[in-house]
């Protein structure tokens, strides 16, 4: 199987394009791809698809195998790797995904690499993450239960679930130990992806993110921008900030009732699987 491998920030994947055939991977064979050992080593694999009402369509599967619904890195991959196969032209796109279709363009004046993403509105009421309780009830400031103690999160949907978390210093703290403590709550029904952040100033936020399905990774999209969302609704930040990764930087707007995400993506190699 021919596939190209792309990172964003960091968060890297294996491209494969479906336009003449989905490969309908199974669980297993996406985890044994991913693995960094024994496979080609990514945090996710994502198929390009035709679509039928827009230029392309996103598949995303997470290293365990599952398939999530958005990736903010991921379809910034995606757009660079459709535009080289030829999928579409021009320095715009719309792509269909499982959280409805976004617009994915050049940023940067068309600088090579720089791209945006148009998130979608953030949602945090319980229902919208999902979580446990009165579902009309805002996710912002809520208990998370960690065995006997509680730690304050701050959920809501960018389209997948986020649990946000502020700490003093996100260098140090136990990210491996939470994480998937925080992940797999029985409050979350569908598991959830976990940010830890640090407000450096109004401007700009440090984080790690634990993903749902792949463990701590040195970037997420999706996780920059709920870090913001959760960041601007306490007051701690504006409407634009830089949010730092282990993997770089991305930009994060919240224009009204819009996130916008900018960060660098590139292609690393081609390859082809021997099984």
């Amino acid at each position: 199987m021919h596939f190209i491998k792309y990172e964003a920030t960091g968060n890297d994947f294996i491209m494969i394009d479906g336009r003449r055939g989905d490969p309908d991977l199974s669980a297993d064979t996406v985890y044994r791809l991913c693995l960094r050992r024994r496979g080609v080593g990514a945090d996710g694999v994502i198929v390009m698809l035709p679509s039928d009402g827009s230029d392309i369509k996103m598949r995303i599967f997470n290293a365990d195998g599952t398939e999530a619904e958005m990736c903010g890195n991921g379809i910034r991959a995606l757009f660079l790797f459709a535009l080289e196969r030829g999928a579409f032209e021009g320095d715009s796109a719309e792509i269909e995904t499982l959280a409805g279709r976004r617009t994915v363009s050049r940023a940067g004046g068309g600088g090579a690499g720089l791209v945006t993403v148009q998130m979608g509105k953030p949602a945090y009421r319980r229902s919208d993450v999902p979580m446990q309780g009165p579902p009309d009830d805002e996710a912002t400031g809520v208990d998370i239960p960690i065995g006997e103690n509680a730690l304050k999160g701050t959920c809501l949907s960018m389209g997948n679930p986020h649990c946000v978390i502020f700490v003093d210093k996100v260098n140090g703290y136990p990210v491996t130990t939470v994480g998937p403590a925080v992940e797999a709550n029985r409050i979350f029904p569908e598991k959830t992806n976990v940010e830890f952040v640090e407000v450096e100033s109004d401007t700009h936020l440090l984080a790690r993110v634990w993903e749902r399905g792949v463990g701590e990774t040195l970037s997420c999209g999706t996780g920059a921008c709920a870090s913001m969302v959760a960041a601007n609704l306490k007051g701690l930040v504006g409407p634009r900030a830089t949010v730092t990764l282990p993997g770089g930087d991305l930009d994060v707007r919240w224009d009204t009732d819009e996130v916008l995400l900018t960060g660098m993506a590139r292609r690393v190699y081609n390859g082809e699987t021997v099984d």
